[in-house]
């Protein structure tokens, strides 16, 4: 930087969009792409150099060969070594077309790499522990739009980031032949239609803009979003489908889909192994499906269509004169008809995205998981690349590089520990939950992948765990990094602070998993199973310790265990008695863990609910209780907050059962909890439904997780519906929907299954009357001496007795 460039340096602030590097003529380049409350503000950053490691035993014969390929590369020794404490040395390429050759070569010879995977700007980033928001300064360079910081300099900062959003969606037929692109957000709500400047009657509340074609359209919208200058696109299935369409439309009609900041073109790469779906990259903005982020958040529905989440979520849903599955036969009918009608269904569903955006404050959890990992903010999952980008930087500054992933794809480790479940139907059950266990196991016991590897080298300093695995008491970072994430959700949730306490249980929580997946480079068998067993461990003593009082434990589940108080009658006995179960249990393990290891407690037993009622059913033809499976009714009927029914693993709560065995259940179980005699509700629901009076309930929505052709050996009902419901599509010279995995809806009929949009043989009631409706009723009551199949029968002879002569 020459004295004329630094006096005219600036600094700033932002919050990091996008991140890529790229090979220059002379070296490479990363470029950072920041949302500041000014101006979007492009960091420049030249010559840093990828790397990989080898160990130094290899490096003479590395050099030759690298040399003998005409690859250039500094090779550097370093104080780091693997884990099994060989020294490595390192591999510097001066650009990234380089640093991939080398790593080419040498694999060939079976030379092993360390942390040859890390990209240059991610590395750039984990280092200097730089996570969502940025510091920077330099040489300022002012562009339309945009600032660039050339020379840039950039360490962490922590900052408040208010990001704009825009909402994209389109409607086009099945071939990718656009019809409109609505855009909402950002003070804008527009819709751009191919058609005539006459589209009906006015309505000043939809602003429309009418194109001459496609490719007058795609320009416009480009222009559009360039004008806009969103931080943030949105939309539901956005990058595999509207942003996937609108490229593909682009590259036909030979227009650049420039809605990059610097007016680049958007980058798209597929996803290996999977069919029209990838990644896609906008220099300077983020585009985020709503579907993956409400996923990434653990949000879960019976469908992620936008018409379910919606109405479940805000009341409401898509603008629509028909059923929402006929919406396409709607769309091409009001594109020739009535454009108005269409465009103000195109902007309905953009409002909708952005209104559920809104209503689960979906973007403040992707921002706060950004800077608690690092983690691009549109990036779906990514729970190995948070926990390397954590431990990585603080690896190597205790002089380790990270071992590679294991060949053998990670070996199972035991699961978290299922006891076996005494069946009945109880009255006063509590339960009492393990805070956040497996993090506090890693808090308390010391359990780290650096900590393991110190601890097996010096045992008299180290705490055992289990198969053979032991955990040094003073090096480690794994359980220092969850103490901070654990005060700061403390913090979280004491200020209300919903997605930030969100963020950080989920990020806690998947550090057992990467721990103990194949995907993770840290894993060992050690790691993972010195948690899950110690859970074990604490799981069956805690359960004798409850048992030693008096009381029944009927159950208990990787963190939870079920008490029954047999001789309690009272809603506040039972509050009580959950209180001092809670205290006497948390006081024994401080005391354990003091006397025996030496260790402060991070365990945190927790009185969690008080069932008033609660089933606990058998496996189905077994006398033996079942797991993962109970239900249960929760509060005071006199309360403010009411009764409500809980069910874990039942049918009420599986997607692969139809609606009217869930609302059964549901009314059942009330019946039965509440005391109440059942019989009749269960004659009239058996005779509702084969007098078809049921017909909206029977339909079966179930995944299809392969590709159709790959069912060979086992075909299911719902992909022989699928089958037949392509087979029809093809006749009728539609598209086929289900050849590459999706949902299909079917019933089931005398003809077997059919799907719902082509079924026409007879429904098939007594299926429903055996298969749904049976199996909900006998798993509740022979715990009051009541059996289905004597009620329906008994039923049924009446109706014979009455029809004869």
């Amino acid at each position: 930087m020459t004295s004329e460039e630094n006096d005219r340096t600036i600094q700033g602030k932002g919050f990091l969009l996008t991140r890529s590097g790229r090979d220059q003529i002379k070296g490479t380049e990363i470029q950072l792409w920041l949302a500041t409350k000014n101006e979007p503000v492009l960091l420049r950053i030249a010559n840093e150099r990828p790397v990989f490691f080898v160990n130094q035993s290899d490096i003479g014969k590395a050099a030759e060969e690298l040399k003998q390929a005409g690859i250039s590369a500094e090779i550097k020794s370093l104080s780091l070594k693997t884990f099994d404490e060989e020294p490595v040395s390192a591999i510097y390429s001066s650009t990234i077309h380089l640093h991939y050759r080398a790593q080419d070569v040498l694999r060939q010879s079976s030379t092993t790499l360390f942390e040859a995977d890390i990209r240059l700007q991610d590395r750039f980033l984990m280092e200097r522990f730089i996570q969502g928001g940025i510091e920077y300064v330099g040489v300022p360079v002012q562009k339309e739009g945009y600032i660039e910081v050339v020379h840039a300099r950039v360490k962490s900062a922590d900052i408040q980031s208010e990001l704009t959003v825009l909402s994209l969606d389109i409607e086009c037929d099945v071939s990718g032949e656009l019809f409109s692109v609505g855009l909402a957000g950002c003070g804008v709500e527009t819709v751009l239609i191919i058609g005539d400047s006459e589209i009906g009657a006015s309505d000043e509340s939809i602003e429309i803009h009418c194109m001459a074609n496609e490719k007058d359209l795609l320009k416009t919208l480009v222009e559009t979003i360039r004008t806009i200058d969103p931080d943030v696109i949105c939309g539901w299935n956005l990058v595999n489908f509207d942003l996937r369409i609108l490229l593909q439309r682009c590259e036909r009609f030979n227009v650049a889909f420039a809605i990059g900041r610097d007016g680049q073109t958007v980058r798209w790469r597929d996803l290996r192994g999977e069919n029209n779906k990838g990644f896609i990259h906008i220099n300077g903005r983020v585009a985020i499906d709503g579907i993956d982020a409400l996923k990434t958040a653990t949000y879960q529905f019976q469908s992620f269509s936008l018409e379910s989440v919606s109405q479940q979520l805000l009341g409401r849903g898509k603008k629509v004169e028909h059923s929402v599955d006929d919406r396409l036969e709607e769309i091409r009918y009001n594109f020739k008809h009535n454009k108005r009608q269409l465009a103000a269904y195109n902007l309905e569903d953009c409002r909708l995205v952005l209104d559920i955006f809104a209503h689960t404050r979906i973007l403040d959890f992707l921002v706060l998981r950004s800077k608690l990992t690092g983690l691009e903010v549109d990036r779906a999952g990514g729970s190995v690349a948070a926990f390397s980008n954590l431990y990585l930087p603080r690896l190597h500054r205790a002089g380790y590089v990270a071992p590679n992933l294991p060949d053998d794809g990670g070996l199972a480790s035991p699961g978290g520990y299922v006891m076996d479940s005494l069946p009945g139907l109880y009255e006063n059950v509590l339960v009492l939950d393990f805070k956040s266990l497996y993090p506090s196991i890693i808090r308390t016991f010391k359990i780290d992948p650096l900590g393991l590897v110190l601890g097996l080298l010096d045992p008299d300093n180290a705490i055992d765990g289990f198969r053979g695995g032991r955990f040094h008491r003073d090096e480690h970072f794994l359980p220092e990094i969850i103490t901070d994430l654990w005060q700061q959700r403390d913090i979280a949730k004491q200020q209300n602070d919903a997605p930030r306490s969100q963020a950080i249980k989920i990020l806690m929580n998947s550090f057992y998993g990467v721990l103990g997946s194949g995907g993770c480079r840290f894993y060992d068998p050690r790691l993972a199973s010195s948690i899950t067993m110690r859970g074990h461990e604490i799981m069956q003593t805690t359960k004798k310790w409850i048992e030693e009082q008096g009381y029944s434990v009927i159950y208990g589940d990787t963190d939870s265990i079920f008490v029954w108080l047999e001789n309690v009658s009272t809603q506040a006995q039972c509050r009580q008695t959950g209180k001092s179960l809670e205290s006497m249990i948390n006081a024994r393990w401080r005391e354990v863990l003091e006397k025996d290891y030496q260790l402060d407690c991070a365990l945190e037993l927790e009185f969690e609910t008080h069932f008033k009622k609660f089933l606990m059913p058998t496996i189905r033809g077994s006398e033996a209780g079942s797991k993962k499976r109970y239900a249960g009714l929760v509060g005071d009927a006199d309360s403010d907050t009411g009764e409500r029914l809980v069910f874990k693993g039942l049918e009420n709560v599986r997607t692969d059962w139809t609606e009217l065995a869930r609302s059964f259940q549901e009314t059942l179980y009330d019946l039965v909890f509440h005391e109440c005699d059942p019989t009749r509700f269960i004659r009239e629901t058996a005779d509702a439904t084969m007098n078809g009076q049921f017909d909206h309930q029977l339909v079966y929505r179930k995944q299809l997780r392969r590709r159709l052709d790959q069912y060979t050996k086992n075909v299911p009902p719902h992909v022989r519906a699928a089958r037949l419901a392509d087979e029809q599509n093809r006749r009728n010279e539609k598209p086929l929907r289900y050849q590459y995995k999706g949902w299909i809806d079917y019933m089931m009929t005398l003809n077997g299954p059919e799907p719902l949009e082509y079924r026409s043989s007879r429904i098939d009631y007594q299926h429903y009357v055996d298969k749904q409706l049976k199996p909900i009723a006998d798993a509740i009551l022979p715990f009051i001496n009541l059996d289905f199949d004597s009620i329906v029968s008994a039923q049924a002879e009446i109706f014979q007795n009455i029809a004869e002569p």
